[in-house]
């Protein structure tokens, strides 16, 4: 019997060249209109959320969506394999792709991709004009009886968690409000944020994605942290933090003992005599990260002047400028 061609970008309704930021919207939102549980008992809305499952776990891969796009329509006559010597290697096939019997994917998926077997990777070899392949590795193709639908696990929901730089500086519980992937409804969290996060760092919430099928288990809630614009710090390097001090300009020539700022509170520092604007100072440990990672606090020193100065001081400055020998471009 013949397998027919199915057109993934059609079932999830997006163009040929699309991204996979529109691919993964398309999927979210046909995924809340057609899921099982939103449908309890509706057999074309359960089939159409198979289709669509089918056609993401194609194209959100860069590998399998490379090797769909390549084959298109004429995949059984293997018509773009010229050249390429009848063959082709799955070895270094990524992803969760199932098998023959009772995987829950159509035909045309499983002879595709078929499924990953054996501790070094699945490697089939195929003859796309006789559609010959290897049962050595894969078992016996179809089979009798029933297929029984494979439990599947489902699919991960990547979200993103805005932090103050204290909060991921310190760590703590911390109350989130996301709109759930299934029906949209707002879903109250407790999220545990580890002290020292780093920006663009995944905190994994067990359980919390799209709901498994035919029994598996339900996928997990991924968070990206991202930081706040701080109207103090600046993060650098991932884990350094740098703090602009602003000096009086006597301070810096004189030398000033100063309160400065960090995110576990403040701090005294010496600056030294015949400071310039621009140097760095260091203070350990004061920065993100954990443990041996954690990173410190940089201090440049900002040397500022006044934008108005009262007659005495204007005459104060003259007579610096006078007895002064200092040239800065010296």
């Amino acid at each position: 019997m013949g397998v027919e061609y199915k057109d993934y970008y059609q079932v999830l309704g997006v163009e040929r060249g699309a991204t996979q930021d529109t691919i993964a919207k398309a999927f979210r939102k046909l995924a809340r209109k057609y899921h099982p549980d939103l449908n309890q008992g509706d057999k074309e809305a359960e089939a159409k959320f198979k289709e669509i499952n089918e056609a993401y776990e194609v194209l959100k891969d860069e590998e399998k969506r490379k090797l769909y796009d390549q084959l298109g329509p004429n995949w059984q006559h293997g018509q773009q394999f010229s050249g390429q010597g009848g063959g082709y290697d799955f070895s270094n096939f990524q992803g969760n792709v199932h098998g023959f019997g009772g995987s829950g994917f159509s035909d045309f998926f499983e002879m595709l991709f078929g499924q990953r077997g054996g501790q070094g990777g699945a490697t089939f070899t195929t003859n796309f004009d006789g559609m010959h392949f290897g049962a050595d590795q894969f078992g016996a193709f179809g089979g009798k009886g029933k297929r029984t639908p494979r439990a599947r696990r489902g699919q991960d929901v990547e979200a993103q968690i805005r932090l103050s730089l204290e909060d991921a500086y310190r760590g703590g519980k911390k109350t989130i409000t996301l709109q759930s992937p299934i029906d949209g409804q707002n879903k109250t969290l407790d999220v545990a944020i580890p002290a020292g996060i780093k920006s663009g760092a995944r905190i994994r919430l067990a359980g919390q994605g799209m709901p498994g099928s035919s029994g598996g288990p339900t996928g997990d809630l991924l968070l990206k942290v991202e930081y706040f614009d701080h109207p103090l710090f600046k993060i650098e390097d991932g884990t350094t933090v740098v703090y602009d001090l602003p000096l009086a300009p006597w301070e810096a020539a004189l030398g000033a003992k100063v309160r400065v700022p960090t995110l576990d509170g403040n701090v005294d520092m010496t600056v030294a005599p015949g400071s310039s604007s621009g140097k760095k100072l260091r203070i350990r440990n004061k920065g993100m990260g954990t443990g041996k990672n954690k990173g410190d606090q940089i201090v440049r020193l900002m040397i500022r002047v006044p934008e108005t100065v009262s007659a005495e001081e204007k005459e104060l400055w003259e007579q610096l400028a006078q007895k002064s020998t200092f040239n800065p471009r010296a």
